[in-house]
């Protein structure tokens, strides 16, 4: 199954996904509906947040990256309607957004509730599953840093 994620910098060595902070977890949003995604993306862009790329990607290495980058991983159904705060934010981005003029850079102010970028490169995550990879454990150990 094709899922359609939201990706900063798609293609470059700085690309992120973006993920929100809800209660002390970290989620990334799995669109079932391209057009949903491109709302989203919309939405992110008119908070002035940096313009993402609706990228289609095999939900098996979504989930998988989700994982091992400890990660929760939400499908958005094409129709799903929420039916809690946590669920409408699934739907539009919270009023309060991260500062992400410096996403790209090593520290992040601390903000909680707020949307994510995280700056590890995505793709490369996505398309290989090396078993230990000293370059991507020491990106992953910067990240969690910053949560």
């Amino acid at each position: 199954m094709r899922v359609h994620v939201l990706l900063f910098d798609a293609g470059t060595d700085s690309e992120g996904i973006h993920s929100l902070e809800i209660a002390g977890r970290t989620v990334v949003l799995l669109f079932e509906n391209p057009d949903d995604a491109e709302r989203y993306a919309g939405l992110l862009e008119a908070q002035d947040f940096p313009v993402p790329t609706v990228e289609a990607l095999d939900r098996e290495d979504v989930d998988l990256f989700c994982r091992e980058a400890g990660y929760e991983a939400r499908l958005i159904e094409s129709g799903f309607v929420p039916s809690n705060d946590e669920e409408r934010l699934f739907m539009a981005p919270p009023q309060s957004n991260r500062d992400v003029s410096n996403w790209k850079e090593d520290a992040m102010p601390e903000d909680a509730n707020a949307d994510v970028l995280a700056s590890e490169p995505a793709r490369q995550g996505l398309e290989t599953e090396p078993e230990s990879n000293p370059e991507l454990d020491e990106l992953r150990r910067r990240l969690e840093g910053l949560l």
